[in-house]
């Protein structure tokens, strides 16, 4: 199964069965964009349940690393399962959890001891630093950014800033939480220092000098490049900016990776791109090839708390653990570059898309973490969500599965696993459906 093959109507009739039944029982909260009704998969190919076969850029958002059921990653659950399933490592030991432990730490960017506390998902992990942050310095405030997105748990959203709809209808959240413009230059329109100073001057000029005594924060939490936002690359000189500003006021910082990291940059963590070495990090999605997994990493004179201060019964579960340190090993052997060589292949395929195709505002990322900022024009820059949609339901037409990142950019996050024919038929199948949108 490497490439895609439509053989019925979209949904089929058995995915349209699916849906209606799961339209009667499961909460309306989730966001379907396509009616992809999954059965199985493999690689970066996803199977649905009439024997449609699509190309996963979206790697399950940004989760199964190492590709759908990658055979070494099955086996290692299939026999962690065989041997242990659970003892909760909040209140008893097991050697795999020391091992992950030991193997994040010593790749966790910056160097020096680090510690690692486990939970399931993106938003504990976050959580988790927070209440580190606090804990760790006896301050209890946090600066976010606009267009952030942290999680849906009620601290994790309280930094979130990213649509409105992910707030709405659910009261006052954790206080002292204040936001900051993020570094954008697409956005900003202006040259990437300038942009960078005017982010940094706003933390600075208005926030600590009007309504923000610099020495009550807690922490910055900033996403080294920004997901949900429409996967925004910020300059050099605003993530190393930060870094002084927290280094002269006390603060710490805390670096979300858990969409950017684990490899899909094309290194191991986004900040290292930047030479930015947080103090705290958190990670997920990609950890464990879809296994629920957590890590908020900090270093070993931050991480310091109290037994009972913090735990999680299912946090670092043995047969998550395993994926993990399977997917690890995968990553290492070969798909963190794989990720480097094929980004810089299909930037290859994109960088021209602006001259080319009038909608195309802007194309960047970094390895496989890419946004296509789609606009209405090039000279207003104007957001066009709808013809976003269009280019997406078009692509899936031709089998190929992507997610919308922000109001108006398409993301492309595959498998790491991808290979060149898949990379290019991405492309192809893109620039398919950018030709036929720019003659609407």
């Amino acid at each position: 199964m490497e490439l895609p093959r439509i053989i019925t109507e979209l949904p089929g009739p058995r995915a349209r069965a699916v849906i209606e039944r799961d339209s009667q029982v499961v909460s309306p909260s989730y966001t379907r964009r396509y009616p992809l009704v999954a059965r199985k998969g493999q690689g970066a190919i996803i199977e649905d349940v009439d024997g449609n076969r699509f190309l996963d850029f979206t790697a399950g958002i940004a989760v199964v690393a190492t590709g759908h059921c990658h055979p070494r990653v099955v086996d290692a659950i299939q026999r962690q399962a065989a041997r242990l399933i659970h003892m909760s490592g909040t209140d008893f030991y097991y050697e795999e959890m020391a091992d992950l432990a030991e193997k994040l730490a010593a790749i966790a960017p910056g160097g020096g001891a680090r510690r690692v506390y486990f939970g399931n998902s993106g938003t504990e992990a976050v959580e988790a630093a927070m209440k580190l942050a606090r804990h760790a310095t006896g301050r209890e405030k946090f600066i976010a950014f606009y267009g952030a997105f942290h999680g849906r748990t009620m601290g994790s959203l309280s930094l979130t800033a990213s649509r409105q709809i992910q707030k709405k209808g659910f009261g006052t959240l954790l206080g002292g939480v204040y936001h900051a413009p993020f570094a954008n230059p697409y956005r900003s329109g202006k040259a990437p220092a300038e942009c960078a100073a005017e982010a940094l001057n706003y933390i600075e000029d208005t926030l600590f000098r009007m309504v923000l005594p610099p020495h009550e924060v807690a922490a910055i939490v900033v996403e080294p490049i920004q997901g949900e936002s429409g996967y925004v690359v910020p300059p050099p000189e605003f993530l190393s900016g930060l870094r002084e500003i927290v280094d002269r006021n006390g603060i710490l910082l805390i670096a979300d990776e858990v969409q950017s990291g684990m490899g899909r940059t094309g290194r191991w963590w986004a900040c290292e791109h930047f030479d930015l070495a947080p103090d705290i990090i958190t990670v997920a999605k990609g950890i464990s090839s879809g296994m629920p997994l957590s890590a908020t990493i900090a270093r070993a004179e931050i991480m310091q708390w109290a037994p009972g201060a913090h735990a999680s019964t299912f946090g670092g579960n043995p047969v998550s653990i395993a994926a993990a340190l399977e997917t690890i090993a995968l990553l290492e052997g070969g798909m963190i570059a794989n990720a480097a060589r094929m980004g810089r292949h299909l930037m290859d395929r994109f960088r021209s898309w602006p001259e080319r195709y009038p909608h195309v505002g802007d194309v960047r990322g970094i390895g496989l973490m890419i946004g296509i900022e789609i606009v209405k024009d090039q000279k207003s820059r104007e957001r066009a969500p709808e013809l976003r949609e269009q280019i997406g339901d078009l692509a899936f037409e031709r089998g190929l599965v992507l997610l919308g990142a922000g109001p108006n950019s398409l993301r492309l996050s595959p498998p790491l696993c991808i290979t060149e024919e898949q990379a290019d038929f991405a492309a192809d199948t893109l620039e398919e459906c950018l030709r036929i949108t720019s003659r609407t």
